[in-house]
Formats: structure tokens, C-alpha cells, sequence
């Protein structure tokens, strides 16, 4: 059963329906910044995450919220994978001024980083899985849940889509429950 719902996309946030924040900016890192502040989250290891980190990071805590989910599982997708940050870590490779590439970009060359992150944030010790697919297929992130549910691995599973690339960017998240 699929209960909470968040949609991040062009400087707006909607939960269940309803917007729960909106912003003017229409450049992301600017937007999560905003973000993060107008719901109060203390966690300041996001400030050193990339952008797609940080957006699947935002779409979660809003639906997770501090409650305990340490039998949450995690199933999230997207179709560029961590290419945005893969990009601007090349760019370090390749700039003059840096001899050695960061390691803190470096860091988030995995898509499956951001799943982390939530991992820690929450305590989670489930199960959790980061697909690179051509399209959103919430059929696909449905039935591998539901595995992971009638398993009993895990009690819930957050579910979604989190694409990131440049200044585009969406996050449709959901819970699943049994």
C-alpha cells in the first residue's frame, strides 16, 4: 500500500498534495539550501553532499521525518545515475589549478551514495538498491518492494524516482507498506 508521497521538482515541494515549499530560485543547489533551512533539519553532513544527494535526501526527510525506520528499506532510480557529479569530478581531474582530483567529489561517484546517506541519517539496516533505468518504472520499484516486504526484511520501503542532472531535476518519492 502506498501512503506519503513527495514530488520535488522546479523549486517546489509537494507532499500528499499539498505544497509544502516553494521557492523563486531556480538553481538547485540554492533551492536544497532554502529547503533544508524552512524544515529545520540538523544534519550537517548535508552540506558536503552533491546535488543529487542532497535532493534525494530532501524528498526522503520530509515522508521520514524522525520517526524510527530502522526496518525501512530503500529502492530508488533515476536515468543518469551520478553523471552531474561525475562530470564536475572530471573537471577536477582536469583543472590547473588543482593537481590532485577531489576526493570529496570523488566520494559521490556512485548513485547508490545518496541511498546511503539516508542509510546513516535514519539508522536503517534493511535492504536498499539504487537502479539506472531509461524511464521511471514504478512497476519495477513496486514488485522488487514488494519482495522486500513479503521477505520481512524490512516493515516499509521508500520508493522513487531521483533525477538529477545540471539544473534539471525531479524526485518522486512514496512509502510502501504491506
Amino acid at each position: 500500500m502506498k501512503t506519503d508521497i513527495c514530488t520535488i521538482e522546479n523549486s517546489t515541494i509537494i507532499v500528499n498534495n499539498e505544497i509544502i515549499f516553494e521557492s523563486e530560485t531556480e538553481i538547485f543547489s540554492e533551492f536544497a539550501k532554502e529547503t533544508y533551512k524552512s524544515l529545520e533539519l540538523n544534519y550537517p553532513k548535508f552540506h558536503k553532499m552533491d546535488n543529487l544527494s542532497k535532493l534525494a535526501f530532501l524528498a526522503s526527510e520530509v515522508i521520514l521525518k524522525d520517526d524510527d525506520h530502522c526496518r525501512t528499506a530503500l529502492v530508488f532510480a533515476n536515468k543518469s545515475s551520478s553523471l552531474d557529479t561525475d562530470f564536475k569530478y572530471q573537471e577536477s581531474i582536469n583543472s590547473q589549478e588543482n593537481y590532485f582530483p577531489s576526493p570529496a567529489v570523488f566520494v559521490y561517484t556512485l548513485p547508490n551514495i545518496c541511498v546511503g546517506e539516508i542509510s546513516i541519517k535514519h539508522q536503517m539496516q534493511t535492504e536498499n538498491a539504487f537502479f539506472v533505468l531509461d524511464e521511471f518504472d514504478e512497476n519495477f520499484l513496486n514488485d522488487y518492494s514488494a519482495q522486500i516486504l513479503q521477505s520481512g526484511k524490512a516493515d516499509k520501503v521508500l520508493c522513487g524516482w531521483v533525477e538529477l542532472y545540471q539544473e534539471s531535476y525531479k524526485a518522486f518519492v512514496y512509502l510502501l507498506t504491506l
